[in-house]
């Protein structure tokens, strides 16, 4: 068969181009570190790759979610604990406030300083973040969440709504807790709550409740012609005597009662939880009272129910901010876990994809040398296919 001389110079160009082109490619992966450089290297690993690669993006994502959320937890932790001691100087200051040999002075400086703490309450409750979000407004962020009304009381204006962000591919986290849940509530096992009625006219105080009753009741005074007095329960007909010292037990609970009520006297007994508890107004009710003169004994008895009800209130706001306090501490710590299986899953993803394209050194070296001898054989080739020539031999 006869082969042209085009043909065999096609030939050996084809060779040295194919040889360059080998030469070429392992040269970039050694360059690139990576063994597949275009999906043509290897289809099945370069799709893999893809989806590895999109994995890898979104567990980032997570974990930048994670810092902020992080953040955010931190911060309100540190809040909370502020709050928790304001209440405890708050209880310290109710103890002092019920020492009866204090003078109407004193009580007014004990006022002046749950004042104080009244309004270190306020400005915890509207606590911002590094941009300006308050952090207890629920998804009205935007502006603070406890103002103060014409009236002179404070009033959340936030909502009950809980920003959460995506911190996993199952699961959405919490990143606040709004007002209403840390200073107008209370644990659910916080118990029963009693309250003298604000208008009563006698001497009239009490202890408790105690006891774990299934519901409350309300105690109505009555006193007759002769001086005697009763009480009926939940405004019952039924009338029972009363006589001071004694400990009524109603639905089981019981109120230990002390003093000489007026005709048409009340005391209430309610869950705390449906006494709308509200951390602002506790305060608001004590200072009141411990600014207003002790000038009788229906006077000492009305400040000391204020006080027993207000210690009882202070008392159930405290655990209510530790247990919100607690939901943060374990919000945190599942952060740290998923911070460490998110890390594991990092782990794996790129070890997979270092599998599928990264470069095994020692067989890239090696297969560099050959195809650089490849080459230099193709090279060598066509030169001595261009020397070829009939007119060398005549």
């Amino acid at each position: 068969m006869r082969i042209s001389t085009v043909t065999i110079f096609e030939q050996s160009l084809n060779a040295m181009s194919r040889q360059q082109g080998e030469f070429l490619r392992v040269g970039q992966q050694i360059a690139s570190r990576r063994r597949v450089l275009n999906p043509s290297d290897d289809p099945q690993a370069a799709a893999r790759a893809v989806g590895l690669q999109q994995s890898i993006a979104t567990n980032q994502q997570f974990a930048d979610a994670r810092i902020s959320t992080r953040n955010a937890l931190s911060q309100e932790e540190s809040v909370l604990n502020s709050i928790a001691d304001a209440i405890t100087s708050a209880k310290t200051r109710l103890v002092q406030a019920g020492n009866d040999t204090l003078s109407d002075a004193d009580r007014t400086s004990i006022a002046s300083d749950l004042k104080g703490i009244y309004e270190a309450l306020v400005g915890l409750g509207n606590s911002a973040d590094g941009n300006g979000r308050y952090l207890f407004a629920g998804y009205k962020d935007n502006s603070p969440p406890f103002v103060k009304s014409p009236a002179g009381n404070i009033e959340y204006q936030g909502d009950e709504g809980v920003i959460a962000q995506q911190v996993d591919s199952a699961r959405q986290m919490p990143s606040s807790d709004n007002g209403r849940q840390i200073f107008q509530s209370v644990h659910s096992a916080s118990g029963f709550l009693a309250r003298a009625a604000d208008d009563n006219a006698g001497t009239l105080t009490f202890k408790g409740p105690a006891g774990s009753g299934a519901a409350g009741f309300e105690l109505s005074f009555a006193v007759d012609a002769s001086g005697g007095v009763t009480y009926s329960t939940d405004g019952g007909t039924t009338h029972q005597p009363y006589t001071p010292g004694q400990t009524v037990s109603v639905n089981g609970l019981s109120l230990t009662l002390e003093g000489i009520p007026a005709d048409g006297d009340r005391l209430t007994v309610s869950r705390a939880q449906d006494a709308k508890p509200d951390l602002f107004r506790t305060l608001e009710d004590m200072i009141a009272r411990l600014d207003t003169p002790v000038s009788s004994p229906v006077d000492q008895a009305a400040l000391r129910n204020t006080l027993a009800t207000s210690m009882r209130e202070l008392d159930n706001a405290l655990d209510n901010v530790l247990t919100v306090r607690a939901s943060v501490g374990s919000r945190l710590n599942e952060l740290d876990m998923l911070d460490s299986v998110a890390g594991n899953r990092l782990l794996n993803y790129q070890q997979t994809l270092s599998e599928l394209v990264d470069l095994d050194y020692n067989k890239a070296v090696s297969e560099y040398a050959l195809r650089q001898v490849g080459l230099q054989a193709a090279q060598k080739a066509f030169l001595d296919v261009q020397n070829l020539s009939i007119f060398d031999r005549m």
